[in-house]
């Protein structure tokens, strides 16, 4: 049964034990109801248009952070490296400071981060951008709370600019978290384009329930003066 419950110990699926992420998730789909559907499309719409419109490089020097993917059998998979090379080229181009690879492990195994920077010392790795590691999260919301510390000065300084480097079916709901909890931050596409293939599609999809989920959610929070929700996503 382990190996059957491996996926629901990351990402969304870890909180369906908790009584506040299910009271969310009872809101949101009463507010699909009563809005036919439409509550569900807007979000859709949004999570699709970021997609298609996100650049594929950096339009200015900066922070790259790269969200992780889960690794298959140690390694990097598709999507992760396709985020990876998106890094080097930006950081090969001049037109990044640092690069903080985000991603810990589910199974206290080798970290995402730490085997996608094995992956890019692998080849061309400019030596004046230095690599940091993030390797205690396991989902999104963690990785960027987690990099707000790594980058937060000692004096409470404003956190410096990113760009969020990662697939572009993830962009909208990684944009959505890192304005929540203050970073100053620009989407970065791993791809080149958009290719709605079967797949791109299904994830699309999922990723517009999840934010439409989240942001429900933290609405339903602040109008019930559900202070220990809200403080998950600030």
């Amino acid at each position: 049964m382990s190996g059957l419950l491996k996926p629901l110990r990351r990402g969304v699926w870890r909180y369906l034990g908790d009584r506040d992420i299910l009271a969310a998730a009872l809101v949101t789909l009463l507010a699909v109801i009563g809005t036919l559907g439409l509550l569900y499309v807007v979000h859709l719409m949004r999570t699709w248009r970021l997609a298609r419109h996100a650049p594929a490089q950096a339009g200015h020097r900066g922070t790259l952070l790269v969200f992780g993917r889960r690794l298959v059998e140690g390694r990097p998979e598709a999507d992760f490296i396709a985020r990876l090379e998106r890094a080097r080229r930006d950081a090969l181009d001049g037109r990044a400071d640092r690069v903080l690879l985000l991603g810990g492990s589910a199974d206290g195994g080798t970290s995402e981060a730490e085997a996608g920077q094995h992956w890019l010392r692998q080849g061309d790795w400019p030596s004046g951008v230095p690599l940091t590691l993030e390797q205690v999260s396991v989902d999104s919301l963690e990785n960027l709370r987690h990099a707000r510390e790594l980058l937060r000065d000692d004096d409470g300084g404003p956190l410096p600019p990113v760009w969020l480097v990662t697939s572009r079916y993830h962009l909208a709901r990684c944009m959505y978290l890192a304005t929540r909890l203050g970073f100053d931050a620009s989407p970065l596409a791993a791809e080149d384009r958009l290719r709605l293939s079967r797949r791109y599609v299904v994830r699309l999809a999922m990723e517009a329930g999840y934010i439409m989920w989240i942001d429900t959610g933290l609405r339903w929070a602040a109008l019930t003066g559900n202070r220990r929700m809200v403080a998950r996503v600030t």
